[in-house]
């Protein structure tokens, strides 16, 4: 599989780069805003602290948080996580497709259908997650 160049915003506020980042990739408005959303609750549940100095404790605390809690709904929690792990990758929508085995990308972007599969292979994205990088 070809890797492609990752794009790189220009320099700024970090939720502005997000936006940049998500415009850059054709992600719609909606997702937009609702990335945007997640990572600044994200931000303000770790105390304000920058995504770069947080790591997957952080993240498993504030996706428990939502679901024990807050009592979201188990697509909206995937759906924080998808926000968070975008931060880091800022790519990673078709990782998460095939990961979680969806046939259409917009099944993963919204949650609504996961296909019966054998998930044994599966493995979490968090699993490499190392914190972010401050490139």
């Amino acid at each position: 599989m070809e890797e492609k160049d990752i794009f790189r915003p220009t320099a700024g506020r970090l939720m502005d780069q997000v936006r940049e980042t998500l415009r850059f990739y054709h992600y719609a408005y909606n997702t937009e805003k609702s990335y945007v959303n997640w990572i600044l609750k994200y931000i303000r549940f770790s105390g304000k602290r920058h995504p770069k100095d947080m790591g997957k404790r952080e993240i498993e605390r504030f996706l428990s948080h939502l679901a024990v809690n807050r009592a979201v709904a188990a697509a909206t929690q995937n759906q924080a996580f998808n926000a968070i792990i975008f931060l880091e990758k800022c790519e990673n929508i078709r990782l998460l497709q095939s990961l979680l085995g969806h046939k259409d990308v917009k099944t993963t972007e919204i949650y609504t259908h996961v296909m019966n599969k054998d998930h044994s292979g599966i493995t979490s994205p968090l699993d490499d997650f190392d914190g972010f990088d401050d490139e």
